[in-house]
């Protein structure tokens, strides 16, 4: 190529190179998922599980009475709440256990009842009183021990967007659910105080990390999370008091526009786009939205992602009594749509006409637990529907073999050639069908739902105080969590709780129930009286109460909580999970707490 050719060519090169660069700089960047750095975040969760293991190790050197105690314990929990997301994220169990309830621990595969450790263990002993010196120093070292796995961890495993997001997603529902409730601190009542220190840490990590996309993606969006989380805070500070706080208020007006923000953020970033996999719907924009669950998380592999046909199956065999083996006995014998699909007897009968051993329970939102029956015995709904099946005293049908009473009915033909492309030979497909169908009875579109979300005002100040009631002095959400209600623990909804709470035989009061729940699994005294905790959506419609249906109101439940459970009533109870001290809630208290759980009900089940 000659010289003069040549030379061009330069020229033109380094011109388009010119123009690409500077083309480059005028256009917004992309990419910027690259560019950000977890090093901030990643050393303020160790930094701050450190901290926490240092003030457990000088509260192990004081009494348990000091006031160097109430202090060291107070930035020791305020400490770990700035590690907790990152922590209980990577290890739930032990993250569980260092901040779960001060209640024996029962391990399944020795079958051994651990005595509790954890930081509400140690809150026992500071603020109640009562623990020998050397007991409370083996408690505030086993709980070191404790933090220190969560320390490893957060060592070992490097911070990423997905774990982020969801670690915070976690965080966001503690808040709502266990530190502004009390579950978190029930002797402290530091919830509130907690409270602030997680929203502080939420804006120091995020102003330190993702902040500068945001600002340069919405600008809007960053400055409105800020102010909200800012507002937040400040209403935390002005409003202490454990029995007057407005949770009602703090939730609707504040967490919940964070919440929105959050999504939102996440979104915007570009960051991470959620997962299936987990409790949540990460881009429902609350906690109270119709679809903020994530159904699929609650369901059994074997059954996920059901078809409409499936459902429809499902449906039609619900109410068919030919599954049962006199002809006589359907799912909706017991669970009758019109009764929020229970039935309003005390016991429903079986199939010889002789009264069952409980009550029945609603089957709505029944898809959002990890345990089924009162006492526990099936951990999938499947399985809950297969045991009906071979109770003799149900359908007493055979699982494994179909049944062709059915057949009867001509049309079931073309309806499992749809569902499932063929007639089955086991009941196996049945049962799959039935399951899928009760997991679309979710309603989570009530009065209260509605006005949590601020889509109406119609909230009366009775119901509002019966919402913070709930919430706080007369403890029920400390065992039916906000927002399902029921006994499934947030966040991780892993299990569902099951509690003592000394039933009565009868609404007299006079002598305790001698049914023995949960204890038929390991025999073991802790599980005596043991029962799961059920739902209080649509508690208005479901009554008779408890699980033998002794009390047909919701004022005499509220009186029994009112008394402190059995215990309370004078029944020897070792261990009754229930507080044992009465409530002292008013009349006008116990009115309004059953004004705002007739606020949850949602009978109105969506079309699938």
């Amino acid at each position: 190529m000659p010289f003069k050719f040549f030379k061009a060519y330069l020229i033109l090169v380094l011109i388009l190179v010119l123009v690409l660069c500077c083309k480059d700089q005028n256009q917004p960047k992309q990419g910027l998922t690259a560019v950000v750095s977890w090093e901030y975040a990643q050393d303020y969760y160790l930094q701050n599980i450190n901290a926490a293991i240092g003030h457990l190790d000088s509260l192990a050197r004081v009494p348990a009475e000091s006031d160097s105690a109430k202090i060291l314990f107070k930035k020791a929990r305020s400490a770990f709440k700035k590690a907790e997301p990152y922590a209980s994220y990577l290890n739930p169990e032990v993250g569980h256990r260092a901040n779960g309830p001060a209640l024996p621990v029962f391990l399944e595969d020795t079958e051994r009842v651990m005595n509790p450790i954890g930081l509400q263990k140690l809150e026992e002993g500071i603020y109640e009183g009562g623990v020998e010196p050397e007991v409370f120093t083996r408690e505030a070292l086993l709980t070191k021990g404790l933090l220190v796995n969560l320390q490893n961890n957060i060592k070992k495993r490097k911070l990423n967007p997905q774990r982020f997001f969801i670690a915070t997603h976690q965080q966001l529902l503690r808040i709502i659910s266990l530190s502004i409730s009390g579950f978190d601190t029930p002797a402290s009542y530091l919830g509130f105080h907690e409270a602030m220190v997680s929203l502080g840490s939420l804006k120091d990590i995020y102003q330190n990390t993702i902040a500068g996309i945001i600002d340069e993606k919405d600008p809007e969006l960053g400055k409105d999370f800020l102010k909200n989380v800012d507002a937040a805070m400040v209403f935390l500070k002005d409003n202490q008091d454990f029995e007057t706080f407005d949770r009602y208020t703090f939730i609707r007006e504040f967490m919940n526009p964070i919440t929105r923000n959050w999504v939102a953020i996440r979104k915007t970033s570009g960051l991470w786009e959620g997962v299936k996999n987990k409790p949540f719907n990460f881009d429902a924009p609350t906690f109270f939205e119709k679809d903020a669950f994530n159904l699929l998380y609650f369901t059994p592999v074997i059954n996920r992602n059901a078809t409409v046909e499936q459902i429809q199956l499902g449906e039609k065999l619900f109410f068919d009594p030919n599954l049962s083996a006199d002809g006589k006995m359907a799912c909706a014998s017991c669970h009758i749509p019109e009764k929020a699909y229970a039935d309003g007897m005390v016991t429903n009968m079986d199939n010889q006409g002789r009264p069952l051993e409980r009550n029945t329970p609603t089957l709505i939102n029944s898809a959002f637990q990890k345990s089924f029956f009162w006492d526990g015995r099936s951990e999938t709904l499947l399985d809950q529907i297969s045991s009906v099946f071979t109770n003799e005293r149900e359908f007493n049908s055979n699982v494994h073999q179909f049944s062709d009473a059915i057949l009867k009915d001509s049309s079931y033909t073309e309806l499992f050639d749809k569902a499932f492309g063929e007639m089955p030979r086991k009941n196996r497909e049945i049962i799959r069908a039935i399951s899928s169908y009760i997991s679309t009875l979710n309603g989570f579109d009530s009065k209260f739902d509605r006005n949590i979300r601020a889509e109406e005002d119609t909230f009366t100040e009775e119901e509002k105080l019966g919402f913070n009631l709930y919430m706080g002095k007369a403890l029920c959400a400390t065992c039916h969590f906000i927002p399902l209600t029921n006994g499934t623990v947030p966040p991780f909804f892993k299990e569902t709780e099951k509690e003592v709470i000394g039933v009565p035989e009868t609404a007299a009061n006079e002598v305790l129930d001698d049914d023995d729940g949960f204890y038929w699994r390991w025999k073991k005294d802790i599980h005596k009286g043991m029962f799961k905790t059920p739902t209080v959506r649509n508690a208005e419609l479901t009554a008779p109460y408890m699980h033998n249906g002794i009390y047909n109101s919701l004022e005499e439940v509220m009186d029994f909580y009112n008394q402190g459970g059995g215990g309370g009533m004078g029944f020897d109870l070792e261990h009754q999970t229930l507080p044992f001290d009465e409530l002292n809630l008013t009349d006008s208290e116990l009115k309004a707490l059953v004004s705002f759980v007739k606020t949850l009900s949602d009978t109105n089940i969506p079309a699938y």
